[in-house]
């Protein structure tokens, strides 16, 4: 039995794909582990859609969105002696959330204020993945500033992704029956 733990981590190292070794405070690690919480609360966003028949179509998008985090996650893992061992974000990746964003919004009425998170608990743990997205494209964008190995494609894709959360949660308000609550200052 091969055990879970190595030890090779007990000093605050840790491998990037090629062997690499950096700092778990690396820029990298934090991008990649911050796809890696999204993609735990991503699962659980579809753990709350699972028993509702008329969201299938979207725990269908979480179950891809799921897969492709992990192809996200390892990307931003990739170090030195690991490039073009892995696949990149395809194109057909960011052009699927696109789509499936432009079907939500043609569901809701247009709006020109900002959304305020609630309603429904569902709804509000888009916007808990909306904004885990939006951080971990942050921890991105500064890993990629410094290792520009890291591709745009990963880049676009998750910027995209936190829109798609976006409006997956004032689809959900809609089909929830919910008010939508809209900041107004």
């Amino acid at each position: 039995m091969t055990k879970i733990y190595t030890k090779t981590g007990d000093k605050g190292t840790t491998s990037l794909i090629g062997g690499e070794r950096v700092s778990k405070t690396d820029e990298r690690v934090e991008a990649y582990g911050t796809v890696d919480e999204l993609g735990s609360f991503v699962a659980y966003l579809g753990d709350h859609l699972r028993d509702d028949a008329g969201a299938a179509e979207y725990l269908d998008d979480l179950t891809r969105i799921g897969s492709q985090l992990m192809s996200v996650a390892a990307l931003l893992a990739v170090g030195r002696n690991g490039e073009g061992k892995l696949p990149d974000i395809q194109p057909e990746a960011i052009a699927y959330l696109e789509h499936r964003i432009d079907q939500m919004q043609e569901q809701v009425p247009p709006i020109t204020k900002f959304t305020i998170p609630g309603g429904h608990r569902t709804v509000s743990l888009c916007h808990v993945c909306r904004t885990i997205c939006r951080r971990a494209e942050r921890a991105s964008l500064r890993a990629a500033a410094l290792h520009p190995t890291i591709s745009a494609n990963t880049l676009t894709y998750l910027n995209r992704l936190s829109d798609y959360f976006y409006l997956l949660g004032r689809v959900l308000t809609e089909h929830y029956h919910v008010e939508e609550t809209l900041w107004i200052p």
